[in-house]
């Protein structure tokens, strides 16, 4: 049986899956019910001055008929009392001392800083996040995200903290910068035994086109809210895999964004992330998709021979690489399988409108000019029928893969390597060397 349990900056859980900083994490009663479903740890709802939150405060996109695709929220800290705060959280890491609980503070000032961190160890807790990504309400105020775009400020309380903790310290970083990398060695300069990313994103979640107004709405206002959910998975893989691969940063890392599966949670365990937190998806589906999550997991370190979560930490971070070093004579044409194919034609509309106009249908004008003739079938499948079935002109076909992306048969249509005779060249080789590229296609 695979070994789940990991060690992420100090921070001990018997899985990698952790309830972020958030509404499920906002009470004993729900961190303790997470923990009775399967969850590792928990990163208790951010503490530090109550404040009022506003009603309503959620929002959410909707694509295609896929419900909250994208979640936005205007939901500020912890509105309880620092009190019951901590009786909740000593009260829970007591029933549950092997899960991780991790406290996230917002506070101002020096003095500030060292009266909560103290409170919060005396709770017993395992590990503080820093939270300096609230991209809304709080940073107003000069504390969220307006820390965390900072580094001189972000480096300065970081340490504050480091100096006043006996347990791990990790940093919460905001998304709402340029590049993420100077962010990330800023906590590290200043102490931290690791970091989290990424809190929500800046953003306006839509407009009521009946009220005029922006959602959610307050009355007959609104303001900019954190982006997250399922949408802003591949900015959050990216500033993770930002810092997991830079030779200078070299500290733990907390996953968060977008996850909604165990295949989520492992794409960020490979580029780098130790523990993986989740919000929005436990919002939307409750705490159970945990027990998913860890079979799903296990089963993938069983089929690929991992034994501990460990061993796939980064993984895949050496194949990240710049465009400059990118193999362009690598080649690959779409092949589609006549077998699996449907006739829905929604290649041939993306590739003709969107792409290189290289797919048509049998019979065809053009598909006659070029002479395309239809594939074999493997005998599986219906019989070819008409025009049921795109033709390829391969001659033309660039490998962009948009075809790909719209089949809705898995497996119909494959990007296939083709030999054209040249061998590996990038564009930096290219200019500094003299190597040939091959000519180019797709440029009628």
């Amino acid at each position: 049986m695979p070994d789940l349990s990991i060690d992420c900056a100090g921070i001990k859980s018997p899985n990698p899956f952790w309830l972020a900083s958030a509404p499920p994490a906002n009470s004993a009663g729900q961190v303790q019910r997470a923990f009775d479903a399967g969850w590792g740890g928990a990163v208790w709802k951010t503490l530090g001055q109550p404040i009022q939150n506003v009603s309503s405060r959620f929002g959410a996109v909707n694509v295609r008929g896929v419900q909250a695709a994208g979640f936005n929220n205007i939901e500020l800290i912890t509105d309880r009392s620092l009190e019951i705060n901590f009786a909740e959280i000593t009260d829970t890491k007591k029933k549950y001392p092997k899960n991780a609980v991790v406290v996230s503070l917002m506070v101002e000032t020096r003095d500030e800083w060292k009266d909560i961190i103290k409170r919060s160890i005396d709770t017993g807790a395992d590990g503080l996040e820093l939270n300096f990504g609230c991209p809304h309400g709080m940073c107003e105020r000069g504390m969220g995200s307006a820390v965390g775009q900072e580094p001189r400020v972000n480096q300065e309380i970081t340490s504050w903290a480091v100096e006043f903790s006996t347990i791990p310290v990790l940093v919460k970083l905001t998304p709402n910068v340029a590049e993420i990398v100077p962010h990330g060695l800023a906590a590290r300069r200043g102490g931290a035994h690791g970091v989290s990313l990424i809190n929500t994103i800046k953003s306006i979640i839509g407009v009521d086109i009946d009220r005029l107004v922006l959602e959610p709405r307050v009355a007959g206002l609104s303001t900019n809210g954190g982006y997250c959910g399922a949408a802003v998975k591949p900015i959050a893989l990216h500033m993770v895999a930002q810092l997991a691969r830079h030779k200078d940063f070299g500290i733990p890392i907390s996953g968060i964004g977008g996850v909604s599966n165990w295949r989520d949670a492992l794409e960020f365990i490979l580029l780098g992330s130790t523990s993986v937190q989740v919000c929005t998806e436990v919002m939307l589906r409750g705490f159970r998709i945990v027990e998913d999550m860890i079979d799903g997991l296990e089963e993938y370190m069983r089929t690929h021979n991992f034994n501990t979560v460990a061993e796939m930490v980064g993984k895949a971070v050496p194949s990240y690489s710049e465009w400059g070093d990118l193999d362009l004579n690598y080649e690959t044409i779409a092949k589609i399988d006549p077998d699996k194919c449907i006739g829905c034609h929604l290649c041939v509309t993306a590739c003709m409108d969107g792409a290189h106009q290289c797919i048509h249908p049998q019979g065809s004008p053009m598909a006659l000019k070029l002479g395309l003739k239809p594939p074999p079938t493997n005998g599986h499948g219906p019989p070819p029928a008409g025009d049921r079935v795109p033709l390829v002109d391969e001659s033309e076909c660039v490998g962009c893969n948009l075809c790909q992306i719209v089949c809705p048969v898995a497996g119909c249509i494959s990007m296939v390597q083709v030999e054209n005779g040249f061998p590996s060249a990038t564009w930096n080789q290219h200019v500094t060397k003299g190597l040939e590229l091959r000519p180019k296609k797709g440029a009628h």
